[in-house]
């Protein structure tokens, strides 16, 4: 066989398999693409970052890898496409509403990757700036939208492939009786977690107690199940969002002011002095720089106590914060010691006095 021959039969050859070129075409072409496209959006992504805007940097982060994920579908799909045409298998009538759905799931992809940085970026610039701003309301927000996401696109999936919503919505309906019955605990969570968003007992960063519960610490997370709470012992709590539908919660983080209450007892030998060191007790608290004169403020004799005279003190410091409360306490109690030893008295402690009446004494017998 000489030269044309061979020629011949190779080139009927391609003809007949040319389909194998224009799938490895294809690939090669959607490989180049997206190596293509990852190099652009680096470059993009460095340029934008040095603005102070920070959405454009958002939306390149976002669509990384969703648009990969989508050059592959498209190329893929339509390399299947070709394969298809060839072979005639059955398994490749599945490529239309694949390549459909692979779409829809990188769009989806996309905003939710768009959200989640979003809340993010968010979160940090304000922090970054020192503005006020409600985290628990941020967290919540991005939550819904990336619910809405993904259940829209979740029906639009179920309607490209040939199922009616319609449909779909009324099984719902009727189904969500027995799930709801079968998750009562999960629904009761994810309904509390919404009570707490709509009510907002407390926040993210709040210091947060129940009387009825052994749960204090400060609020970590705010989740659709569960809260976690960071114990003062370093330790995570982890408590369902329905179980703050049914207990009282303390927020401490919120007060105004703390309080000062305190009882202190002089001795029964003092009693003449009693009235001067409430006055002057007063008038110490009342030019007090960290006491808030504006509340109310009691300086006042109490109770005749079995070992002594009570008089009680009851105001509030300027400050909400623990560790300074406790510096001013100090400082508040120490200014009492000092006012009541300025007058001669002492504070008393528990003391038992035995009084024997018409007891003899005997004579010692040398």
């Amino acid at each position: 066989m000489d030269f044309d021959q061979y020629f011949t039969v190779a080139l009927n050859y391609f003809r007949s398999e040319s389909w194998i070129v224009q799938v490895f075409l294809i690939i090669f072409v959607a490989s180049l693409i997206d190596w293509t496209q990852k190099r652009l959006l680096r470059q993009l992504h460095k340029k934008l970052e040095r603005t102070k805007n920070y959405w454009d940097d958002t939306i390149i982060e976002a669509v990384k890898r969703p648009v990969s994920s989508l050059i592959w579908v498209l190329g893929l799909t339509f390399a299947a496409e070709i394969v298809r045409s060839e072979s005639d298998a059955v398994i490749f009538d599945a490529v239309g509403p694949i390549r459909d759905v692979g779409v829809i799931v990188c769009l989806a992809w996309f905003l939710v990757r768009f959200i989640r940085l979003s809340e993010h970026n968010i979160i940090k610039k304000r922090l970054e700036a020192g503005e006020p701003f409600d985290r628990t309301t941020t967290d919540a927000i991005a939550k819904l939208l990336r619910i809405s996401v993904v259940i829209t696109a979740g029906l639009v999936v179920l309607q490209t492939l040939g199922y009616s919503i319609s449909g779909v919505l009324a099984f719902g309906g009727i189904g969500g009786i027995a799930v709801g019955y079968a998750a009562k605990d999960l629904l009761a969570n994810f309904f509390g977690g919404f009570t707490i968003y709509m009510d907002r007992p407390f926040d993210v960063g709040d210091w947060i107690r129940s009387p009825d519960k052994q749960i204090e610490g400060t609020v970590e997370k705010i989740g659709w199940r569960v809260t976690c709470i960071r114990t003062f012992d370093k330790r995570p709590l982890y408590v369902p969002n329905s179980v703050f539908t049914t207990i009282s919660v303390e927020n401490p983080s919120r007060m105004t002011n703390r309080r000062i209450y305190e009882t202190i007892g002089i001795r029964y030998d003092d009693v003449g002095k009693m009235a001067a060191i409430v006055d002057d007790v007063k008038m110490m608290l009342m030019g007090h720089d960290e006491i808030d004169t504006r509340q109310t403020l009691i300086v006042n004799f109490n109770e005749f106590a079995p070992s002594s005279l009570d008089f009680f003190v009851y105001t509030f410091t300027r400050t909400t914060d623990w560790v300074r409360f406790h510096e001013i306490k100090q400082d508040v109690m120490l200014k009492i010691i000092a006012i009541v030893e300025g007058h001669g008295a002492e504070c008393a402690f528990p003391t038992s006095t035995i009084h024997l009446a018409g007891a003899a004494i005997p004579e010692q017998v040398g």
